[in-house]
């Protein structure tokens, strides 16, 4: 199985180094920021914005006469440039991205630079094109490894800059051994802000927040800076302060969540997410809260670990009530506020943590889920249907539970074990089906709610043609 993996080391660049990487980062952001005018300026003048080969023909040309220092750095930097800048108008007119804007100096993330070519690695060296042999912190005996064995191929090399420091990552097509797809009982992972995740076993892992930790710091390194002048000597310095912040906090999230993900991929056969809008739900009032724990970073990794481990990923549709749904009856109960953290079903007396309610609902959905590779939500639900409406059969919920003294229902480990989910077609009990409907049985026949919610919209749709007939006609 080949894969394509990044290797990142942490340079140690002597002073010639440093202004050879700089000038190749400010080269890529340059050749970013010109072909981006010359494609704004096409679609306002109703042109075809041009492709990367035709911004590189044009660059070329345009450069021996106005880009003089263009021989002190590599053709790979504005050449890459230009094709990240035609992969974000794609991804723009796909709507998967926001449209290209323009990329700034004292920005951290557009301080980078992607090279190609004669690229090689020594134990304590990375070559890289015009700027030579740089010495790394760190030994690159794992990556040379794989390429003595001739298991790894670079692909590319990524420059990048992160406040006094330099970080180069390499782009290798890595030939890893085809995992076999391990067999076993899957494990539900619910996503919170209070408990980062709560497993169906009742594991709970914390995040560390680090962003929550440090922002009285933060704010204090702005303040500082917003009292400097600019251009002055001691702004730079709190400009440097303020970047080494953010680049610890970035730093101890991506560990956690790396060392996360790697746990669940190797340990566990089946692992069941719920499909989460993060975007949506990042443009609340707890934003800040759902960018410090990282979910959509935390999704990213897990899909290529599950791929490399041998894990099954099963996605559930985000049509799902994991929170609202009764895991020992299957009854569905209406929206529970944040602030509620005890489940309480209103049907059968089950009282239970929200979240551990919902690991276990994922669990028993990854249950019933067919057997196959990892599964991806997009464009398609955990069954791999692009409808996002499963197999179409209804899920029957049959808890085999003893009833405590006090009427609730026994929490034991071995419920869990003895709960079981299967496939019945011929008279649906569940509250939820995997087509999104929600569906009970009456004495009299079935009884469906999605009826309801059908025969609403057609009522409603005659109701409102009949005003806006009935208004039309006054106004004439």
């Amino acid at each position: 199985m080949r894969v394509t993996q990044a290797f990142r080391f942490e340079l140690d660049p002597n002073v010639a180094q440093r202004v050879a990487l700089a000038k190749h980062v400010g080269t890529a952001r340059f050749a970013y920021n010109w072909g981006l005018a010359r494609c704004l300026e096409a679609i306002e003048q109703g042109r075809r914005v041009p492709s990367a080969i035709s911004l590189h023909k044009e660059w070329n040309r345009w450069k021996r006469q106005h880009a003089p220092w263009w021989t002190e750095v590599s053709k790979c930097a504005p050449q890459e440039a230009f094709r990240d800048l035609e992969r974000a108008f794609r991804s723009w007119w796909r709507r998967l991205a926001r449209k290209p804007r323009f990329k700034r100096k004292k920005l951290l993330l557009d301080n980078k630079a992607r090279l190609t070519g004669s690229i090689r690695v020594f134990p304590r060296h990375v070559q890289l094109p015009r700027i030579g042999k740089v010495r790394t912190k760190e030994r690159t005996d794992k990556l040379l490894v794989l390429l003595e064995a001739r298991k790894a191929r670079i692909l590319s090399a990524t420059i990048a800059r992160e406040a006094d420091r330099w970080y180069v990552s390499l782009a290798c097509e890595v030939e890893r051994p085809d995992p076999e797809l391990r067999q076993g009982e899957p494990v539900g992972v619910d996503l919170g802000l209070a408990s980062f995740l709560v497993l169906s076993d009742g594991t709970r892992v914390n995040a560390p927040r680090p962003l929550r930790k440090m922002l009285r710091l933060l704010r204090r390194r702005s303040r500082q800076l917003s009292r400097k002048r600019r251009g002055s000597q001691n702004r730079r310095k709190a400009i440097l302060m303020l970047a080494r912040l953010h680049r610890r906090v970035r730093n101890i999230r991506r560990d956690f969540l790396h060392k996360v993900t790697t746990e669940l991929a190797r340990t566990k056969p089946v692992i069941v997410v719920e499909d989460l809008a993060v975007k949506a739900l990042a443009g609340g009032r707890l934003a800040r809260s759902i960018g410090d724990v990282g979910w959509g970073t935390f999704r990213w990794m897990l899909e290529y670990k599950c791929r490399w481990y041998g894990a099954r990923l099963i996605i559930a549709p985000r049509g799902f009530p994991s929170t609202r749904l009764c895991s020992a009856c299957g009854h569905l109960n209406g929206r529970l506020p944040l602030h509620r953290r005890v489940y309480a079903c209103a049907a059968c007396g089950l009282e239970l943590d929200r979240d551990l309610n919902a690991a276990l609902n994922l669990r028993f959905y990854g249950l019933a889920a067919p057997k196959g590779p990892t599964e991806s939500s997009s464009g398609s639900d955990a069954c791999g249907d692009p409808s996002g409406g499963g197999t179409g059969e209804s899920l029957v919920y049959e808890p085999r539970v003893e009833e405590a003294g006090s009427g609730r229902l026994s929490l034991s480990p071995a419920w869990a074990k003895e709960t079981t989910m299967r496939h019945r077609t011929d008279q649906p009990l569940t509250r939820w089906t995997p087509g999104g409907s929600f569906c009970t049985k009456r004495p009299s026949g079935r009884f469906t709610l999605s009826c309801i919610s059908s025969s609403f919209r057609s009522v409603s749709s005659r109701l409102a043609s009949t005003i806006f007939w009935t208004v039309g006609s006054q106004s004439w």
